[in-house]
Formats: structure tokens, sequence, C-alpha cells
């Protein structure tokens, strides 16, 4: 898995900032009822952000992820994976994960993510539609991500933090520099320089492969950061953790329409 269970975000809370946080179910085009989180900014700023956990599924760390980008003013919603194999109700530290990752599909998780960004982009009561919509993920999340930008979603954005790029994985959702070719939003990949996983060659393949293609993009590695570096744990890269936040807030804010 990317992150131990007692992991955290590495952000710092902002009183007052998030309205609320809540669980609810989705269900999508397939009738696949799964669990999912979402927090509502207090003071919106037009963009929402779906969040695509590692490989646990929608664990404590992706709520309270989406709580802290509700108190930059991004609406957030966090989702599970497993809703198909598992059902939706909660699971506890003991959730064996990973044959329900090998067993979900690239059409059960590309299902999920659209019903993610499409429950993020209708209105909310009297809170208007978002004038951005984007995916973050992490690990699997990350290369799910990634190929969102395939999904005619009609997102402001994608972005992956260490989401491998190039061959098989454990299921059969394809590899990011092969869809390349089929993205329909900018790029922002974050990745660690010390992550044996995601080579610095399979990086140059995808930045060749979005470049080919004319999509906007930026890649960014992180000198001597592991695999699952954002984390409040891995004090010894709090920088390369406090530059990645940056980066994704400099991102969503330079795609958000001003209101």
């Amino acid at each position: 898995m990317c992150f131990d269970l007692d992991s955290h975000p590495p952000i710092a809370p902002i009183a007052g900032g998030a309205h609320d946080g809540v669980p609810l179910m989705l269900t999508a085009a397939d009738r696949n009822r799964f669990a999912a989180f979402r927090a509502r900014a207090a003071e919106p700023s037009g963009a929402a952000v779906a969040i695509l956990p590692d490989v646990r599924g929608l664990h404590p760390y992706y709520e309270e992820l989406a709580l802290r980008f509700a108190e930059h003013g991004i609406d957030a919603l966090a989702i599970d994976w497993f809703g198909r194999t598992a059902g939706p109700e909660p699971r506890d530290n003991e959730f064996d994960y990973s044959p329900h990752v090998t067993q979900a599909t690239w059409a059960g998780i590309s299902a999920d993510i659209t019903a993610a960004v499409e429950e993020l982009s209708v209105p909310d009561g009297e809170r208007p539609a978002p004038a951005a919509v984007f995916t973050l993920g992490f690990c699997m999340g990350g290369r799910m991500s990634f190929l969102a930008a395939s999904l005619g979603l009609d997102l402001a954005g994608v972005i992956g933090m260490y989401g491998t790029l190039v061959g098989p994985w454990r299921n059969d959702a394809p590899a990011p520099v092969d869809a390349a070719s089929r993205f329909g939003a900018p790029v922002l990949g974050l990745f660690g320089g010390a992550d044996a996983g995601i080579t610095p060659e399979a990086i140059a393949s995808f930045d060749s492969a979005l470049t080919a293609a004319g999509v906007d993009h930026r890649l960014e590695t992180y000198p001597g950061a592991p695999h699952s570096f954002f984390d409040r744990k891995a004090a010894e890269f709090a920088d390369a953790s406090a530059a990645a936040w940056d980066e994704v807030l400099g991102f969503i804010r330079a795609r958000t329409p001003v209101r």
C-alpha cells in the first residue's frame, strides 16, 4: 500500500475553512454503490477536486485530505474503489485490499470516477456548480487520475502523485503513457526521485507522449523522496511535501476561472 495505516496528509489545518465533511453513497452508471466523503469549503473558490485513493480505498487519510482542500476554498470528494467486490459499508484496518485491487476493472473504475465528477459538477443546494473540476490521485489513484483525462469528463486538469506510468499493473487499467494521445485535460505529475517503481525513464516516456499529443503538462520529481513521501510522518521529506502541496494548489488555482 502507499501509506501506513496511521499516516496523515502533511498539511496544517485552517480553522473555520471547511464548512462540513460528510460521508455519502454514490451510484455509478452500472448501479454500483460505493462510499465517498465530501467536504465543502466555507468560502468556495469555484474549484472542486475528486480524490482518488491508493489501494486501500476510502481511508481516513483521504477524508482528512478532503477537509484540507475545503479549508483552501476547494470542494472535495474522496471515493472508494471496492463497492463492487467489498460492498459500500465502512471497513477497518484489517481489510485485505489485495484481492479487490486485482478484481477491479478499468470499466468499473471509469464509471466510479465519472460518478464522482458528476456529483461535484452540479449545483449543491444554494451553491452554484463549480467552475472547474479536477482529479487528484495517489499511487493506484495517481495512475487512474492521469487516465481520467481520457474519459471525456471536461476536467480542468488531472493530478497524479506517484502514479505508475508504463507497463501493466494489478488490473486491466491501461498505462497512462499509452493513453496520452487521448487526454483532454492538462496534467500535473509529482514523483519521488528515490521511487524505484517509477523510474526517470518512465517519467521521460510520459513527458514525450504528452508533448507529442500536445497536452499541457508539468512533471516534477523531488530528489531523494521515496514513494508515498506526502505524509506527515515523513518529516525528513517535509520540504518535498510542502512543495508538492504548493504545486497542487497552484495548478488548481491557475485553471479555475475567477467568479
